[in-house]
């Protein structure tokens, strides 16, 4: 079984967030990027593939050189091999249309990715690139085992959890619960030594079109002032949440 992980290049989620140029532009300085956290759990996820049913495992990424740290550090985790498709990820179509090349002409049986990234949590690309490759699609995933050419999945519904089956080639868009936080890993020195002798290839792109551009970026408001009122007080909670709150 061929399993290709899509990685995204995301900011910390510890990071202190700016911009420039008049708030047009993410400002990247001082900014740690890591592996999208969904992704990592995917890519976890098929590491178990690796070790249990012989899987190969390939990662992929849309991106500059500045994301090749990221997929060297996939590649200590346990990844066999790496991709990194030669354009700026601008939206989430472009890069759709960019990863399903990789995944039409590498013959792959399964695509894991995060159902989203945690930067733009878009939720799109997993969807758009089964409908590109024409594989079958399983999105919100939390648990999945693979017999032969037939899958059974669980994903995550409003109330409660799903189970399905399907055949391969399928794109599964995966979260926390495919694996846990517990079962993540982190390279150790041998990993880290070993990926910088796997291949990591540089692809160009075929230029797929960008559908949308960026015209700012906004902060959340600052959070106002906290009044804080006596339990006894019922009364005056219930007049706050009316007229200055406006929640009731």
């Amino acid at each position: 079984m061929k399993i290709l992980v899509c990685i995204s290049h995301v900011p910390d989620t510890t990071s202190k967030i700016n911009f420039t140029e008049n708030d047009t532009k993410f400002d990247t300085n001082g900014v740690q990027f890591v592996i999208n956290p969904y992704d990592e759990f995917c890519l976890t996820r098929a590491m178990w593939f690796k070790e249990k049913q012989g899987a190969s495992v390939t990662v992929v990424n849309v991106g500059g050189a500045e994301t090749e740290p990221t997929l060297r550090k996939a590649l200590a985790i346990g990844a066999d091999d790496a991709i990194r498709i030669n354009a700026e990820p601008t939206d989430g179509m472009q890069v759709a249309k960019e990863l399903a090349v990789v995944v039409k002409d590498g013959g792959f049986d399964m695509v894991l990715a995060g159902k989203e990234s945690a930067d733009y949590n878009g939720q799109m690309v997993p969807g758009m690139l089964a409908t590109l490759t024409d594989f079958n699609f399983i999105n919100g995933c939390v648990g999945i085992d693979v017999e032969g050419t037939s899958i059974t999945a669980e994903r995550e519904i409003d109330g409660g959890n799903e189970t399905l089956s399907s055949s391969l080639p399928v794109v599964i868009g995966g979260q926390k619960g495919i694996v846990e936080e517990k079962d993540l890993r982190i390279p150790n020195m041998r990993g880290i030594m070993m990926a910088r002798k796997k291949p990591l290839q540089v692809v160009e792109a075929v230029g797929a079109n960008v559908s949308t551009n960026i015209q700012s970026f906004e902060k959340p408001a600052p959070k106002g002032a906290v009044k804080l009122v006596d339990a006894e007080n019922v009364d005056e909670l219930i007049s706050l949440l009316h007229n200055e709150a406006k929640v009731i």
